[in-house]
């Protein structure tokens, strides 16, 4: 699975950059939290994300590493991005270093997801995220319902995709 991508000009001000592909391994666990951290802070500034750090840690090791595949972009010996899928193709995260947005990086993350779930993709994601929902729409994802985040009490939309 380790894919060396070359990604081209993306029509931002991303200049062409190349990133692998590869299995997490614990000692990426630093540095994915860190990243969890700076991307949610950064679509949602008003929420303080370093109060949540301990408890998303405890989900990362408790809930996702045990229960699901987990794919790692890395750029320059730099975590860059990360994907989690679990065996019933359940997407719970989709994290891209902000810097990348825009890129070829979230769509190559999603492809590697589309290849280990082949038939069927699930993923909630916050209504209020317009950013994130026109991602997952170019990349042949439907509106499947509404629902609740357990957790935060927000508005998702759940969202699927089949093969």
């Amino acid at each position: 699975m380790d894919a060396r991508i070359k990604s081209g000009h993306d029509g931002g001000d991303h200049m062409s950059s190349s990133f692998t592909l590869r299995p997490y391994a614990p000692s990426d666990e630093d540095a994915a939290i860190a990243l969890w951290q700076e991307t949610w802070q950064r679509a949602y500034p008003a929420i303080d994300f370093a109060s949540r750090v301990a408890w998303w840690r405890e989900r990362w090791r408790n809930e996702l590493v045990p229960n699901a595949t987990i794919v790692v972009a890395e750029q320059s010996g730099t975590l860059t991005g990360f994907v989690t899928i679990d065996a019933t193709g359940y997407l719970d995260q989709l994290v891209v270093e902000p810097a990348h947005w825009g890129s070829d990086l979230a769509t190559a993350l999603m492809d590697e997801a589309k290849r280990l779930s082949p038939t069927q993709i699930t993923l909630l994601v916050n209504l209020d995220n317009a950013r994130a929902i026109r991602f997952y729409e170019r990349n042949g994802f439907v509106h499947a319902g509404n629902d609740v985040n357990p957790t935060s009490g927000r508005p998702v939309l759940k969202m699927m995709w089949k093969a």
